[in-house]
């Protein structure tokens, strides 16, 4: 990265130069990519060999510090109280299991047992989340070039695509824990058998049973990723809204 900051220092004109054509080419249309535009645009100015060709490495450097900022935004959105819970739409209902033990407690005026036990699985995703910080760190420092203008030339949710597929397995098996512990931190596990109780002690009631760790991180993940996919969207639509010097380098109009 210095030799990057010596090159543009040195000759301010190429710094003008680059800049005014990646502008020009994240205008162009989309057949070609903004990725690949600003890789171009950077070859034809660098040359090859040598300290000017540095494309690949600081355009692929910016767009993973782009990833970077948006996943970060993410985890911090939602790993917060109310992160899920005061979100419409990444809000974790009751599982459909659980509807008909609500339908049947509310006759013995025990709904609000079920409200509460409703907010503590959101707040169990809230507590788990921040887990998800390290894991895109760590995947979006194992991505190639290649992953990097693949994600970039695909479609507008490629690169969450990407981080679903990479991290899924990973996410839950290290949230596991954490949302088995969160449940009993927020007393999620002591509502519900307190719950299945009362359900049970009713006559003619169907026997259900919900595993509310998978239910929990199965949400939970969903909820991620679809922020991660609003942050790749605007990543996509203004790069250089992200607060970073090296975003405003590589593709600042300014």
């Amino acid at each position: 990265m210095n030799r990057f900051l010596n090159f543009l220092g040195r000759r301010p004109i190429y710094l003008s130069l680059i800049l005014g054509l990646l502008v020009i080419g994240l205008e162009t249309t989309a057949q070609s990519g903004w990725l690949e535009t600003g890789t171009q645009v950077l070859k034809s100015v660098g040359g090859s060999g040598g300290e000017n060709d540095l494309s690949n490495q600081d355009i692929g450097a910016a767009l993973k510090e782009a990833l970077q900022i948006g996943t970060d935004n993410v985890v911090a959105r939602l790993g917060k109280t109310d992160g899920f819970n005061a979100n419409p739409a990444i809000h974790i209902p009751l599982p459909e299991k659980l509807e008909t033990v609500k339908s049947a407690l509310s006759k013995v005026g025990m709904s609000a047992t079920l409200d509460d036990l409703e907010l503590k699985l959101n707040r169990a995703a809230e507590l788990a989340t921040p887990k998800a910080k390290r894991l895109f760190l760590d995947t979006i420092k194992a991505m190639s070039f290649a992953d990097v203008k693949s994600i970039y030339n695909g479609s507008n949710d490629a690169a969450t695509r990407y981080f679903e597929k990479k991290m899924t397995p990973a996410l839950t098996q290290e949230m596991q824990p954490i949302v088995s512990n969160s449940l009993s931190q927020v007393g999620a596990v002591q509502t519900y058998d307190q719950i299945m109780g009362k359900y049970r002690s009713l006559p003619f009631v169907p026997d259900i049973k919900a595993d509310l760790t998978s239910y929990v991180i199965e949400k939970g993940l969903y909820g991620i990723f679809y922020y991660v996919a609003q942050e790749e969207a605007a990543i996509r639509k203004d790069p250089v809204r992200q607060t970073s010097d090296l975003l405003k380098r590589v593709f600042g109009s300014k």
